[in-house]
């Protein structure tokens, strides 16, 4: 079978889960049988979301190759359960960087180098990227809305590939709004109309349509969506609101989307295999008990800047059988005086990573608490740097106690960065990104977790812990439980004689599924249950 390809565009307003649309048909489709790859178009001229703010996009995901992408890509892993990688995510920065490059090594023989055919037939090599390589099929999303300026080229080249592609290799999708007018009660289609017209004027017809609202399509504004978007009414997909983020993909199922998709693709195999993935949905609809953690961080003003931290806590809370909320609390809120008052009606408390020292001292004070307090609590990345750093201040009680990231000058940098590394001067080429092993200690919470004495997990930090104060630690109750399997970087530090006190360097909620969750967040509300 030749690859088929799959483009999802958004159009009316952004917002409208065309990320969940691409990861739930990824899904539907893989229950089919079929090899599927996601990938993310971002217009943005950002290289990468790595240098971005959280509140601009979310959080920064990190692929196993150590690609620093868009949010998306979570959904699209946590949905699949396909690790993707650095091709499945391209920006306009990338590609005109990728473009520039080749023009300055004489690559183009001295072309004028121009947005078509150059810059468009850039962004075909990362589509085609899969061909060969055992993938059946590609879907790809394009962010941002129809319309946009910025997303033109992206437009220019998927208009591209349904001309060089046999037609029933290539599936445009378009998720648009139907909103409900409540004065008048009336679902409105002209919007999606408008929508559509603008992609027809780029030379792309859409061959299904993905409408979010609120409640059923009525007969006959089906009927009209499909005479003036020039679609087949079977094809005019509703996409309601779900209970659970996870029973998107069965709801689309019962919508007939991937039958759409298999019909127009001349997909042989459109039966669907979705009991799995049923009683996953059923268990978590028949779970009857709650339980309060709390995400303590920096970022707050965007609940996004923490997705996969608060999923993988709902993850844990499926494999033990209770419903986690999670409380999203601003660590710069938080001192020693009111910490008790804030965090006391929470059962365990994750610290998250981040970057910069804003907040820092709430976070410390928050671990403080739940170390003193025997509060289960499991600390990511930055979370794991501070936890050693309040080890070290009021359990050793050393003077000027920092993180090198904070205070270069500090008299005792328990967290620094590697000899090695002093000398590079971009702040991305500090990083260690992407997925690495960890040798884990025999008789250990983190060995108990895990049940295996090496793992791999993914990273995405510029800082380390101090091995000049392992042992001085470790005397004193915080031992080092994980480590790269040369013994020379720290990546799990532990308390033996804690309920549950585990922080690890690199961030498990990258490799959580709401099926498979990361060992660190199903026995951190495991730990949580046995402490109410």
């Amino acid at each position: 079978m030749s690859t088929k390809y799959i483009f999802v565009t958004g159009g009316v307003v952004s917002g409208l889960g065309k990320g969940i649309t691409a990861a739930s048909l990824g899904r539907l489709l893989k229950n089919r049988g079929y090899k599927v790859i996601n990938q993310k178009l971002d217009p943005y001229i950002n290289v990468d979301p790595g240098t971005m703010s959280p509140y601009e996009h979310g959080e920064v995901f990190v692929t196993d190759d150590g690609a620093e992408t868009d949010l998306d890509l979570g959904h699209y892993e946590r949905f699949t359960d396909v690790n993707l990688s650095q091709n499945c995510s391209q920006s306009s920065g990338k590609i005109y960087q990728n473009v520039i490059e080749k023009e300055r090594r004489g690559d183009y023989l001295g072309k004028t180098v121009q947005v078509i055919p150059h810059i468009t037939n850039e962004i075909k090599d990362k589509i085609y990227s899969f061909d060969d390589k055992d993938v059946d099929i590609v879907i790809t999303e394009l962010g941002g809305t129809i319309g946009d300026i910025e997303s033109l080229a992206f437009v220019e080249a998927i208009r591209q590939v349904g001309l060089e592609k046999y037609p029933e290799d290539v599936a445009y999708i378009h998720v648009t709004l139907l909103p409900y007018i409540t004065g008048s009660n009336e679902m409105k289609s002209k919007p999606t109309q408008h929508s559509v017209k603008e992609l027809q004027s780029y030379g792309i017809k859409p061959d299904i349509l993905v409408c979010r609202c609120e409640s059923k399509i009525p007969e006959e504004i089906k009927q009209k969506l499909a005479l003036f978007c020039n679609v087949r009414p079977e094809n005019v997909i509703p996409n309601l609101t779900a209970d659970n983020l996870y029973a998107v993909p069965l709801l689309l199922e019962e919508e007939g989307l991937a039958r759409a998709v298999c019909k127009h693709l001349h997909l042989e195999k459109s039966e669907p295999q979705n009991d799995e993935w049923k009683k996953m949905i059923e268990n978590i609809m028949n779970i009857d008990k709650e339980i309060d953690i709390a995400i303590v961080g920096k970022y707050m003003q965007l609940q996004d800047s923490y997705l996969s931290v608060a999923e993988s806590l709902r993850h844990g809370g499926f494999a033990n059988n209770v419903k986690v909320n999670v409380g999203f609390v601003d660590s710069e809120e938080i001192n020693d005086q009111n910490v008790k008052e804030i965090l006391g009606k929470y059962k365990g408390i994750v610290v998250p990573g981040g970057f910069g020292n804003r907040g820092i001292e709430g976070k410390i004070a928050t671990i403080k608490y739940v170390r003193e307090n025997n509060i289960p609590f499991l600390g990511i990345c930055l979370g794991m740097q501070m936890a050693v750093v309040e080890f070290a201040k009021n359990v050793l009680n050393l003077e000027d106690v920092n993180s090198a990231e904070f205070d270069p000058n500090c008299k005792n940098p328990v967290i620094h960065i590697m000899e090695e590394q002093k000398n590079v001067i971009s702040k991305g080429g500090t990083m260690r990104l992407g997925s690495y092993p960890c040798k884990i200690k025999e008789e250990t919470l983190a060995q108990k977790i895990y049940g295996t004495d090496f793992i791999d997990e993914r990273h995405r930090h510029r800082f380390e812990f101090n091995n000049k104060y392992k042992d001085e630690l470790e005397r004193n109750g915080l031992i080092a439980s994980g480590t790269s399997p040369d013994g020379t970087l720290v990546e799990i530090v532990e308390i033996p004689n804690h309920k549950f006190f585990i922080a690890s360097q690199f961030h498990p909620e990258f490799k959580s599924r709401p099926d498979r969750p990361a060992p660190l967040f199903k026995e951190l509300v495991k730990a949580c249950i046995d402490n109410i």
